[in-house]
């Protein structure tokens, strides 16, 4: 499986992004979608999930209310929309692929993208 995420940019506080991970290869065999993001310095942190089947979502307590994930199976594509954005969300932004759905920890995702620069102006 191979991923490739973009969308990343510099925006001002406030305003809005949407990141796109695009899905290649053996994508039969994943289960759960993951946004990741990881601040200079610190570790990589959960940020959203998305069950394949059914597309059930889940989030760290940290995104609700301005993250939304959501996928396009068609297009193998999942996405994260980032509202409001505030200088504290500037980080790179990693979707992950795994087989357990649910799964909020770095170690159950298999399958990883290069990242994607999101950086917030105050």
């Amino acid at each position: 499986v191979q991923l490739q995420a973009f969308g990343g940019g510099l925006v001002q506080a406030g305003g809005s992004l949407r990141l796109s991970c695009v899905a290649s290869g053996r994508t039969f065999s994943i289960y759960v979608m993951g946004w990741f993001r990881q601040a200079p310095g610190k570790e990589r942190e959960f940020v959203a999930g998305i069950g394949r089947s059914g597309g059930n979502t889940y989030y760290a307590d940290s995104a609700k209310g301005r993250f939304t994930v959501s996928e396009d199976n068609a297009k193998n594509t999942v996405y994260l929309q980032i509202n409001n954005l505030k200088p504290e969300d500037t980080a790179v932004y990693y979707c992950a692929a795994g087989q357990s759905s649910g799964a909020t920890r770095v170690s159950a995702y298999a399958y990883w993208g290069q990242g994607t620069q999101v950086t917030v102006s105050s």
